[in-house]
């Protein structure tokens, strides 16, 4: 029996004891966001991780995924992608992210950009205008999908908080950085214009603020995976959540910190943020005074007990990965206080596609 012939069965996420139904040859995670369940999820292509979590029972069969994603190890202890595992009978998993509060409404809009940025030579801030009439709620840190015309889709994490939206400029921010040849960022970058309509679909992603929480947290950013972090900033001083946070954002070089003295604004403001630059490639010109190398590991030197924590991170790949692996095997981070949106391109699946 193929995966399209594969009957619908129950799905038991534990330990909230939230169900659903999948149909015929459907992923589980497209059957729970469909549902309403609020199960993790990053990429949606098998390519992050960020869906992965423990079969407790059941037979889950996979489609095309990549190795970093789920290795073959992991597989056989029992962990699934939900963004690509059919189930072949009832199943039931474990996910703690996974509550009682169910996902918010997803939904296609047309948009207008109403501003655009340049926040640096490779990063373009954009402001996106909302339908009047239709209201688009969303968690700090979530992300939208751009429908381009062709059909293809491209990912990008609202770098406003929601309170910032609905209070009136209904607008989203997003920090666009330029990949060149890129279908969509090099349209950004040589041919956009202010007023251009483009359709947007959200919110999607499972990266946003656990507010049950009292723990510390620590936010790394790398690149324009300080956008989501932004968000959460944002929505952080809206709340009056005062929980101790520090913000780990790293760059080649300086100016890849394109909004450096947004955060130092945002430290006057916030008695309990501390804010970190690190800088890997610094050159002489740059006349950088301030931390170096991976970000990740700076991390790890300042907090080398991070049992206590939890941590949010996004940005490229390979940041993300080495955090992960780093933090809940060298500092004590259970693995579940481990948030994360990797910013996966289309070159980064081609690369890892070649490679498999």
């Amino acid at each position: 029996m193929t995966s399209s012939e594969t009957p619908g069965f129950q799905i038991t996420v534990k330990p909230s004891g939230r169900t659903f139904t999948t149909m015929p040859g459907e992923t589980m995670l497209v059957a729970g966001i469909r549902q309403g369940i609020g199960l993790p999820y990053g990429c949606k292509d098998g390519a992050c991780g960020s869906c992965k979590c423990k079969k407790l029972a059941g037979l889950v069969v996979h489609g095309t995924h990549q190795s970093k994603a789920l290795s073959d190890e992991e597989e056989s202890n029992g962990f699934v992608l939900t963004c690509c595992g059919v189930a072949h009978s009832d199943v039931v998993l474990e996910s703690r992210q996974v509550t009682q509060t169910g996902a918010l409404p997803i939904k296609k809009m047309p948009t207008r950009v109403t501003l655009m940025e340049k926040k640096s030579d490779d990063v373009m801030l954009l402001k996106l205008q909302l339908p009047a009439n239709d209201s688009f709620v969303y968690h700090a840190g979530q992300y939208v999908e751009f429908i381009l015309r062709d059909g293809a889709r491209r990912s990008y994490s609202m770098a406003n908080a929601p309170h910032t939206q609905a209070a009136g400029s209904g607008a989203l921010e997003l920090h666009i950085r330029h990949m060149p040849g890129g279908k969509f960022t090099d349209h950004v970058f040589k041919a956009m214009k202010e007023k251009e309509i483009l359709r947007v679909e959200g919110p999607f992603g499972s990266f946003y603020l656990r507010e049950d929480s009292s723990k510390p947290i620590v936010l790394l950013a790398s690149g324009t995976g300080f956008a989501p972090i932004k968000a959460v900033i944002e929505h952080m001083q809206f709340k009056g959540i005062t929980r101790p946070a520090t913000l780990y954002w790293g760059g080649r070089r300086p100016a890849d910190l394109y909004m450096d003295e947004w955060v130092r604004m945002k430290l006057a403001e916030m008695p309990g943020l501390r804010y970190v630059p690190v800088i890997s490639d610094a050159l002489a010109e740059d006349a950088w005074a301030g931390r170096t190398g991976f970000v990740h590991q700076a991390v790890l030197q300042d907090f080398p007990d991070l049992s206590a924590y939890q941590v949010y991170t996004c940005g490229a790949p390979i940041v993300v990965d080495s955090a992960r692996a780093a933090y809940t095997t060298q500092a004590g981070l259970p693995e579940d206080e481990f948030y994360a949106d990797s910013f996966i391109t289309e070159a980064d699946k081609a690369r890892e596609s070649v490679a498999a």
